[in-house]
């Protein structure tokens, strides 16, 4: 069985959106705005985590956890924030390029954005930290969701494999939108998130099938109370997940700058029929 969870559920969302910042900060590619947006969004998230458990029913280690994921965040966004005036080596390079194509080909001196040369940049490492306490956080919330240790191992992956499943579908969304801010970032960034979605979509769906699942709400053993169709809506939504991230990535492969557009669209709608993926098991398996 699955438990749901509001604090679990936003803890994994905010964790797993963390890992995937650091896969994109890690290329140096992606303005520090990006960034900013992201931490303060997923530490958004968590501090929902941290009140919705204080409003029902605490469990101190998650809680515990999740102060210390939210602590090793503050840091990084702190951090990234002093440092802005250095920027990121590969959008140096990138402003430097495009200014001096500009000016061969028209013999103007565009005025561009200016950086310091000297200085530490934001060292993506400190995302990283964040998101293994995340993580952790995770993990811990789930071991105590376990009802006996006959289940705790299903319980582990089911929150861990949720966790990186949200947050990869939703910074793929997000990164889309920050290419309207950073005219001329490269699609690397945003190919690979939409990369890791359709991984992860492989093991967020064999964690709800896995006995017991939703293999048991399709043959009966377990009522919906709806006859049998909220089954078939999680059905329809894990399929058409993995269609719009399909042809996400198909769109990724055309030259026109519209297609990160309409990528990002794709996106949009497969956020939604993701967490219907999710979390229509978490209300028909809990126990």
């Amino acid at each position: 069985m699955i438990s749901l969870d509001g604090a679990t559920v936003l803890l994994q969302w905010a964790a797993g959106g963390w890992l995937f910042l650091w896969v994109t900060t890690r290329r140096r590619e992606v303005g520090l705005g990006y960034g900013w947006l992201q931490r303060i969004t997923f530490l958004a998230l968590a501090g929902g985590s941290l009140t919705a458990a204080f409003v029902t029913s605490p469990t101190w280690p998650r809680e515990i956890a999740t102060m210390a994921f939210m602590a090793c965040g503050l840091v990084a966004l702190v951090v990234s924030f002093t440092r802005r005036s250095v920027g990121v080596s590969g959008q140096r390079r990138t402003v430097q390029r495009r200014s001096a194509r500009v000016a061969a080909m028209t013999g103007i001196d565009r005025e561009s954005q200016q950086f310091q040369t000297e200085g530490a940049e934001f060292p993506p490492v400190l995302d990283l930290l964040a998101a293994l306490v995340g993580i952790l956080a995770v993990i811990v919330a789930s071991w105590e969701a376990g009802a006996d240790e006959s289940v705790v191992w299903l319980s582990l992956f089911r929150g861990v494999s949720s966790a990186l499943f949200l947050g990869a579908v939703s910074d793929a969304m997000l990164l889309g939108h920050w290419y309207l801010v950073q005219p001329g970032l490269a699609r690397a960034p945003i190919i690979e998130l939409v990369r890791w979605t359709t991984i992860l979509w492989v093991p967020e769906t064999l964690a709800m099938l896995l006995p017991v699942g939703m293999v048991s709400v399709l043959n009966g053993t377990i009522d919906d109370a709806y006859n049998g169709l909220l089954g078939w809506f999680w059905v329809a939504s894990t399929v058409a997940t993995l269609v719009l991230v399909l042809v996400c990535r198909a769109a990724l492969r055309e030259r026109q700058y519209s297609a990160v557009m309409a990528a990002t669209g794709l996106m949009y709608l497969a956020i939604l029929t993701g967490f219907g993926q999710d979390i229509v098991p978490r209300v028909l398996l809990s126990p």
